[in-house]
């Protein structure tokens, strides 16, 4: 799912609710820097963590 992630979309960790939202910053290949509201800048490995797409009525 990493591969449709572009700067700006908003995702969640579903393995760690407790981050919050996050707003992807940058995907090159495999990693995905995303800034989570209560975990703050992260590199994910989005072929060992599945993200998923917050969509804007989501919130």
């Amino acid at each position: 799912m990493y591969e449709i992630l572009e700067p700006g979309m908003l995702v969640r960790n579903p393995r760690e609710p407790d981050w919050g939202v996050g707003q992807v910053q940058s995907r090159i290949a495999q990693r995905v820097t995303v800034n989570f509201e209560h975990a703050g800048k992260l590199v994910i490995d989005g072929r060992q963590v599945p993200l998923e797409l917050v969509l804007p009525d989501q919130g």
